[in-house]
Formats: structure tokens, sequence, C-alpha cells
């Protein structure tokens, strides 16, 4: 009998999920399996990674989130999923009004009344997994939080804190569900996967199937899988140890002594190693045929749909009635008789007419006029300000159509610069027009001010900055597990980490190591490449293994690297829609500014059809601005 994984945390799951997409495939396939769903924390962060992973290989994916709803028993997860595209609408929806400035305390929440003004029958909720609202209604104690009793060990004791009127409490919170987005839609979890460490378990397990007969919602067999498979447990132990800032002899010295262990809401996943995705015959052992064949019943309610889609180019208001092939033309027009007609001998203007029309002729056959315009209009707002833009960043140098019309201030035929290390048709594939990367440096003072520029023109709800992950990778990979195991010397890590080097120093060497074995290491690397510096602490030896006093510590950072780690704003990406973000992609909650941004990566904003600006700070164009002011200043003075 086999069954689909229901709850699967990612390492977009910061430090509480391991598993990268990637890794899931591989026990999806090992285990037989049709696909799975990624049910990650407040993001939706991997929804693109995941769907790629999973339909490159043949598999189902389906999409879903914890969302953290609050009802009248306080704040807890919910398992959302998507059944189609409308579904996945309704789920970024729910994501971004979560991390709406009006919602967010300390962390994203969505009250259930939002939830329900929001939520449709395109998606499904699982809810009843310990620290859920339904175990909080059943429960007078939330099994969930850091000062409940150790695992609640006994069996007994977890039965005593049934609430007296659990029955109703819950019937009531289901039926807000119901009522929701529909009886059919409404799954009750069992999940059973760690009752050897946490009777509490068992006591809900029992719980929920009595609610499910009277409220008549089914039940479904979930796992809260943290990772993919039982060895990897000690990986995302790991993950733990960095986001609660502490070290394993730490967290065992606290294991022994009750009192302690209660301040760590993370304890069972240092006790057991059960957080994995399980075999179907391991589901077998602990569930019901009925909540299995559930688990492939919300399979088959969710469709195979693809958020995926071509770039979506939000068209600029052209004077006077022109299209934006139209009056692209006109400015380019204008920048000749500026530029070309009165500086460039006549013999040699034909090089100039050539070149121009060769690039209007694959720019338009794109459609990226808009683009064009766009870039232009916010290079020239810069100048108007009298702010000092720069003249022109790598290859977009080679565009003359960008020095006509002002985005560069460099004549590349004058330089010998190539249209073709910028652009080429060539890149584009059939429904699908690769987009220029034109880098606009701007005076890192007057950044914000640009920004908000293109908010007022293009609106506020369509204009948004994006996030970017920070992920372990080499030297931080490697000091992350050595601080962890605490066993090491902070004099020791450095020699250690000294020598492996930064990713961008040996990036060709990385790109060949992945082409030819299919993954790249900056561990491997150095202990391939200096061996001699590393061999005091592992070594490769002749069949490729490691060896060393050190070894399993290189093996384990090896295996985390790639992990995210941390999240922050990119420093330059400006998304520029054509509708309302939040319709599209999920919203976060930028804690610093207290304004959302896209909460996807760049090429994954772009997978779903955005359209990414670069708008960088350059601290040396304020310190010419300033001397330029200096200089105006001395000659009036003067």
């Amino acid at each position: 009998m086999s069954y689909f994984p229901l709850v699967c945390h990612t390492h977009y799951s910061l430090l509480k999920g391991l598993s990268k997409p990637k890794d899931l495939v591989k026990r999806v396939k090992e285990l037989g399996l049709e696909g799975c769903a990624m049910t990650d924390f407040s993001t939706l962060a991997g929804g693109v990674v995941f769907i790629k992973e999973f339909t490159a290989n043949g598999l189902k994916p389906i999409l879903g989130c914890k969302i953290p709803i609050e009802t009248e028993f306080g704040l807890s997860f919910a398992t959302v999923i998507a059944k189609n595209t409308e579904g996945w609408k309704t789920l970024v929806r729910l994501s971004s009004e979560s991390n709406s400035p009006e919602n967010y305390a300390k962390q994203a929440r969505l009250p259930i009344s939002r939830f329900k003004e929001i939520a449709d029958k395109n998606i499904i909720i699982i809810e009843g997994h310990i620290g859920s609202s339904l175990s909080k209604a059943m429960f007078d104690h939330d099994f969930s939080s850091s000062d409940a009793p150790f695992d609640c060990e006994e069996y007994e004791e977890s039965k005593s804190y049934v609430h007296p009127e659990w029955v109703s409490r819950c019937s009531s919170l289901i039926k807000d569900y119901c009522e929701s987005i529909g009886k059919e839609n409404v799954f009750l979890t069992v999940s059973l996967q760690d009752e050897s460490n946490r009777p509490c378990q068992r006591v809900l397990a029992e719980g929920i199937r009595y609610l499910s007969k009277k409220t008549e919602c089914r039940p479904v067999a979930t796992n809260d899988s943290r990772y993919c498979a039982r060895e990897d447990s000690d990986d995302h132990r790991i993950l733990l140890c960095n986001l609660l800032r502490t070290t394993l002899p730490e967290i065992k010295s606290r294991m022994s002594n009750v009192s302690s262990s209660r301040k760590n809401p993370y304890k069972h996943f240092f006790k057991s190693s059960n957080y994995h995705i399980p075999s179907p015959e391991e589901m077998l052992g602990v569930h019901t045929k009925e909540e299995i064949d559930n688990t492939n019943l919300i399979s088959s309610m969710c469709e195979e749909y693809n958020i995926l889609r071509a770039p979506i180019l939000p068209e600029f208001e052209c004077p006077n009635l022109e299209t934006p092939d139209e009056h692209l033309r006109s400015l380019c027009r204008e920048g000749w008789k500026q530029k070309i007609e009165q500086f460039i001998s006549e013999e040699k203007q034909q090089v100039y007419v050539d070149r121009i029309n060769s690039e209007l002729e694959v720019l338009q056959s794109s459609g990226l006029s808009s683009y064009f315009l766009i870039v232009a209009d916010i290079i020239n707002e810069i100048r108007l300000n009298r702010w000092l833009p720069g003249p022109g960043r790598g290859s977009a140098a080679g565009c003359l159509v960008s020095y006509l019309i002002g985005i560069t201030s460099i004549d590349p035929i004058k330089y010998g610069l190539i249209f073709e290390r910028f652009y080429n048709a060539g890149r584009n594939s059939e429904g699908r027009v690769s987009m220029p990367d034109i880098d606009m440096d701007v005076p890192v003072s007057k950044r914000d001010e640009i920004i908000e520029y293109i908010k007022d023109k293009y609106g506020e709800d369509k204009v948004a900055q994006m996030i970017t992950f920070q992920t372990m990778m080499g030297r931080s990979a490697m000091k992350d597990v050595l601080r962890t195991h605490g066993d090491v010397s902070f004099e020791e890590m450095n020699l250690i980490t000294q020598n492996i080097p930064d990713k961008a120093d040996i990036a060709d060497d990385l790109q060949h190591m992945q082409e030819s074995t299919g993954k790249s290491s900056i561990i491997r690397w150095a202990l391939e490449n200096r061996a001699d510096k590393l061999r005091d602490w592992c070594h490769i030896d002749e069949d490729g293994r490691l060896q060393g006093k050190m070894a399993k510590r290189f093996e384990q950072a090896i295996r985390l690297e790639g992990t995210k780690r941390t999240q922050s704003k990119h420093a330059a990406g400006v998304i520029i829609s054509p509708q309302p973000l939040n319709e599209i992609c999920p919203m976060i909650l930028d804690s610093t500014t207290k304004k959302t941004v896209a909460g996807m990566e760049m090429q994954d904003m772009e997978d779903i059809g955005m359209i990414k600006f670069d708008v960088l700070g350059v601290a040396m164009l304020d310190k010419i601005m300033g001397i330029r002011d200096i200089l105006k200043e001395g000659v009036v003075n003067g």
C-alpha cells in the first residue's frame, strides 16, 4: 500500500527543515511514491524550485504552506494545500495577508476572521497536529510549548490534560473551517510518527479519530517530516543548534535536567530520529487503511498545475498616443541628433545606422521596448534631480539603444563593445523571452527616493524589493559544524577554515566540478587542492573517501553546504508588476522598514513572470556628487 507525504518541510523553513527539493525527489523515488507536498513554515519561497525539480523527474508536486492562524486558542500553524492554480493564488493571498503590517506582530499571523474571508474551495486544510489550534482546543495544555512537561512521558498523564469541554471546543473550530472552504476540503490529521517518545500523540490521535466520526471530516495520516531519512537527523540537529544559538553538549546537558529541558521547544528532535519521510510499511504500522487512503485522496483532489510562466512586462505609458515601439524609436532619433549627427563623420555613420536597426529589430521582436523605456525613465528621473547615475555597467554598455536613450553614457561602437554579449535573441525559446539585465548604479543616499519614485509611478502595490537567502557554504558550513559540536577551540577552528577559499575565488573550478560529478563543494575542493594544509584534520584516500580525526565533521559540513540559513532583502532587485504583487507572489514583511517585499528569490521571481530591475546604491557616486557640489560652491563664492 502506497501513500502520499503531505507535510514536508524544506530548508526554506530556515533552520527548522533540512531537506532540499532535490533531496525530496531522491527520497520519494527511493520509496516508490508518486510525489509529495511541500509545506514550509510561513513561506512559499521554495515553490518554484520544488515544482521544477519534481516535474523534471516525473513526480507530482503539491504546493502548500504552514499558515499561522490565530484563533481563540492562540496562534498556531495549519497546513494549507493548493488544489489548483486558483488555490495557489488563494495560498499566496493567505501567506501575504499573514505578513501584512496590520497582522504581523513579532511573527506572521492571520486572524481566523481574515482566513475565512480569503479562503475558498480551491484549498485543503489539514488540522490537528501537536501544537495546532485543534490540539490546543483538545488539551488544557500546549504540548508544543517550551514549558510543557518533558514530552509528557506517561500515556495516562497526557490524558489528564484533556479539557473537559474538548469536544465542543474542537467541533466549533472545525465548523469554522468547514464553513470557509467546504467540509470536503477539511481533513483531520492523525500523526503518530513519534508516539514512543511523545505519548500525547496517542491521546491526540484518539481524539482526532473520534472527532472525525462526529464531524464527518475525514482523518488523514501525516508525518512532520523535517528531513528525508532517519540518518539525516544528526544534520538537522546542527541546524537547530544554530537556530537556538547553542551547542550539542549544552543541549545534552539540558536534556539530562527536566527543568532545563522545558526551555527547549525542539527537544523531541534531539531525542528522536523519527521526523523523516517514512516508508509505506512504517505508515501502515501505525495508521488505519482509511487514514493512509486519504493521503492519496488529497493527492487526487490536487490538479497537476504549473505556477511558472513567461515574463509579464508592465507596459510603459507613452506620450502622444505612441506605442512603446514607436516611442523607443522616437527616443533613439532624439539621441541620434544629440550624440551622433553632429559628432560622427558621415562616412562612419552607416555603421551606427546598421547597428541601431539591428538592435531595434532584435529588441522589439522580443517585446522589450517597455523594459528599455522604464529603465530610461528611471535614469532620467535621477538626472532631473541633479543626482548622478552610473555611466553603464558590464555588458549593458554594449547596447547602442541604451546609449542613445540615455541609459548609458558610453558609445559602444567607439570602444568596440559587442551588442550580442549584452543580449542575443538566441537566448529566447518558444513562449519564453529572456529578459535583459541592465544594472542601474545610483547614489546610495538617493536609492530609497528612487524606489519611492518607481512606486509612485507604477503603484505601491505593484512595486517591491525582494528577498535573498544566505546559505551554509564552505567556510561558514565548516564553522557551523565545528562550533555546534563544541569540541574544537576557536583557534583550531580558524586554522582549519583559513584553508577553505571563498566561492568567488574558485567559481570556475566549482562549475567544472558540478558538470563532471553532478555536485560541487568548496570544502571538497579544499581537500583536493590544499591537501597538505588540511591533512592534520582530514584527507581524501585513494578510494575517494574522507579519512582523518575530523573526517566525520568534514563530511557533515559538505552535506550541509548549500543549506539556506538566513534571509535578507536583496541589495539591488526591484520588481515592477502590471498587477498587484500579492496576487502573484507571496509577500513578506521586512522587519526593518515595516514594508512588504516579494517573498521569493530573484530567479524564482523571474520564473513566475515577474520582471526584475536592478537599482544598485553606489557610495562612490555620492562622493563624486559631493566633490562636484564643493567645486561649484567654490566657483560661485570665488
